[in-house]
């Protein structure tokens, strides 16, 4: 008993959306419950997202135009990503939510991690189910819960919730030494939470291939072949919580990739993407206040497209003092661009990452910076964007707008007046 009582004295909740972007899809077109459903890629490319009933046959990251046969003779429901849509959705359950417990931690769009502090005289397997059916009935989307004295176990806990609906009705407590074993021998070591495919490889070989085998490891031996990374990891699977919610920390990378709508094989059209690229990501760099001292750039062609010439180039540029203004970033990008570009290939991807993020409000700056007067500027054009002015550098193409194929777009049915839903 003193065990389960030290668990309830703090407990964390990870609730995830089931099949979110293909729920998402159905709240507004009840006659595809039960029917199969695979959401594609930016420009239709590959599926990532799949309802239970499209698993079977189409694996996650299958590309889409291998798969055109397979899902016309299966039936399947094919849709583009609705960004908007599932963007909305992942706002609306996240509300709800934030009702019933606000200690959250957003973790991603369709999953969330709560801390149960002070509810030791609630039932929480009985909280958590009123808690599902309230997200239900005001959003219409399905989640599982997952409840354990640690993030890791929670984690654990839901995949339980997830696989045997019928027995927990989507919510699953840990809350005993012999709930966790029980658990953590049936959980595959490539399952677990933050291990990776690599990493379950790698234990594999050492004759580890569930998670409580993992968790017999010597402390020692788990940080010498995987970092205190691993260690924590394991920790928290023992049940000993190192690993406390991230209230919408900084990131520490941003990132701004894009699969092209057609191919190009000319330099100037690359510069004006991966300019536009790196703009995306110092806006995204000043409303977290950060600024980057480094910036990766990178372009591939067309991997599948075997009977064209393949080459793939990144490099990283060091920014001296650090920035987040547009016109520092966008010429760092450009100088990466210059030195990773070659001539007789066509190019159907491009990215940018800034990188070594910092405080943007300790900075050393030198005697002939023009940060001061680029700060200025910046806020200027930042709030004159947030008033619906669509403002751009002269080095960006001032008459493109970025347009993806979506050839399965359904409509924005909560947030664009001409595509509400007509009753």
């Amino acid at each position: 008993m003193l065990a389960v009582f030290l668990y309830y004295c703090s407990m964390y909740a990870l609730v995830d959306c089931n099949n979110f972007f293909a729920s998402c899809e159905r709240v507004f077109r009840p006659q595809l419950q039960g029917k199969p459903i695979a959401v594609l890629s930016n420009n239709d490319g590959c599926v990532i997202a799949r309802s239970n009933e499209v698993k079977p046959f189409v694996p996650m990251g299958a590309p889409a135009f291998k798969y055109k046969k397979v899902f016309k003779t299966n039936n399947v429901h094919v849709f583009s990503s609705n960004y908007a849509l599932y963007g909305d959705f992942s706002n609306r359950v996240t509300s709800v939510l934030i009702e019933y417990c606000p200690d959250i931690e957003i973790y991603s769009i369709d999953e969330s991690f709560l801390q149960f502090n002070g509810y030791e005289n609630h039932n929480l397997n009985d909280y958590c189910l009123k808690m599902r059916e309230d997200v239900f009935k005001r959003t219409h989307i399905p989640v599982s819960v997952g409840i354990g004295p640690t993030k890791a176990l929670s984690k654990v806990a839901n995949r339980i919730a997830k696989k045997f609906p019928e027995r927990t009705q989507g919510v699953y407590i840990i809350d005993s030494e012999e709930k966790k074993i029980k658990a953590l021998k049936w959980l595959k070591i490539g399952d677990v939470w933050g291990v990776g495919r690599r990493n379950a490889e790698k234990l594999k070989r050492y004759g580890i291939h569930t998670a409580y085998e993992f968790t017999q490891c010597h402390d020692s031996w788990v940080r010498s072949k995987f970092s205190v990374v691993g260690l924590r990891l394991k920790k928290e699977l023992e049940g000993e919580s190192v690993l406390g919610l991230d209230d919408f920390s900084k990131k520490k990378n941003i990132a701004t990739t894009r699969t092209f709508e057609q191919e190009y094989d000319d330099y100037d059209n690359l510069r004006e993407r991966i300019t536009t690229f790196a703009i995306t990501c110092a806006q995204k760099l000043r409303k977290q206040e950060s600024q980057a001292h480094a910036i990766m750039a990178f372009i591939y062609t067309n991997g599948h497209k075997k009977e064209q010439p393949q080459y793939y180039k990144s490099t990283v540029v060091q920014i001296p003092d650090g920035s987040n203004s547009d016109f520092v970033i966008s010429k760092y990008a450009v100088q990466a661009l210059k030195a990773i570009y070659k001539e007789g290939y066509s190019y159907k991807r491009a990215g940018v990452v800034v990188m070594n993020l910092s405080d943007a409000k300790v900075k050393q700056l030198n005697l002939f910076s023009r940060e001061k007067e680029d700060s200025k500027l910046m806020q200027a054009m930042d709030h004159l964007r947030t008033q619906g002015f669509h403002l751009k550098l002269a080095s960006q193409d001032l008459q493109r707008t970025w347009k993806m194929n979506q050839n399965h777009l359904s409509r924005r049915y909560t947030t664009h007046w001409n595509e509400l839903l007509e009753v």
